[in-house]
């Protein structure tokens, strides 16, 4: 599995001969990358924020999925064609890769606005086998937890259960979660790669991610802080 960041919660995961494009938001510091140049077969969608779904009408040949308010607002609004309506706790068979749902704490106006809502937020889990309760060591999966507050559901059920080896974790506090609670989040996880994602895109929630190293370490986890530059990939 590759997984590239290309800045704020915007990251393409390879899985197999699949592409999946997750948050896409490239009016962010961190990215050089055209999104033309990309040309992934789905979009997933966390939540309808403007800064995770403002690049959505740039890829028209893939399948957007998300819950059925994030999609439907979107092929309305932004023009996009086949569309999957999922909902938490559903597992869909993307290609080679099976993605779950989950839930994320955080609100969900459509394009930042309150006129619309979009439900719940969501992340999602990534994975090259279908998630059981029978452990596989040889799956390969990835945690992508939206824009989210430290929730007990990582310890008590995304992390036992879907057994995520890598997340990517949202830590420029103000929106989300900051780089103490990111870093609680990976322990409990217990996910041997954590990624700081959703800062220095503006102001306010610009951090020094040696503090998520630093909190990290802290927390007794044997995970690794993988701080990425933009546009970076990793081998999982």
């Amino acid at each position: 599995m590759e997984l590239t960041w290309h800045g704020h919660s915007t990251w393409h995961v390879a899985v197999d001969g699949t592409e999946l494009l997750i948050d896409p938001f490239f009016g962010n510091p961190k990215t050089d990358t055209d999104p033309g140049e990309l040309d992934p077969d789905y979009v997933l969608l966390t939540h309808g924020h403007a800064d995770h779904i403002g690049d959505v009408g740039e890829f028209g040949d893939a399948t957007v999925v998300g819950t059925p308010e994030v999609v439907g607002y979107c092929a309305d609004n932004y023009g996009v064609g086949d569309t999957i309506g999922m909902n938490l706790g559903g597992t869909v068979e993307l290609g080679d890769a099976f993605v779950t749902m989950h839930r994320a704490d955080h609100t969900n106006g459509m394009d930042t606005h309150y006129e619309d809502t979009g439900g719940m937020p969501a992340g999602f889990v990534v994975s090259d086998t279908k998630p059981t309760q029978v452990s596989d060591e040889e799956s390969t999966t990835f945690y992508h937890a939206g824009d989210t507050g430290l929730m007990t559901e990582m310890r008590e059920v995304i992390g036992p259960y879907l057994e995520p080896d890598a997340a990517a974790l949202p830590a420029g506090d103000h929106f989300t979660m900051g780089p103490m609670q990111a870093a609680i989040a990976a322990d409990w996880l217990d996910v041997d790669y954590a990624f700081p994602m959703h800062y220095d895109t503006m102001e306010v929630i610009e951090i020094d991610t040696d503090d998520f190293v630093r909190e990290l370490k802290a927390t007794g986890s044997d995970a690794e802080a993988v701080v990425l530059e933009g546009d970076e990939t990793f081998e999982l």
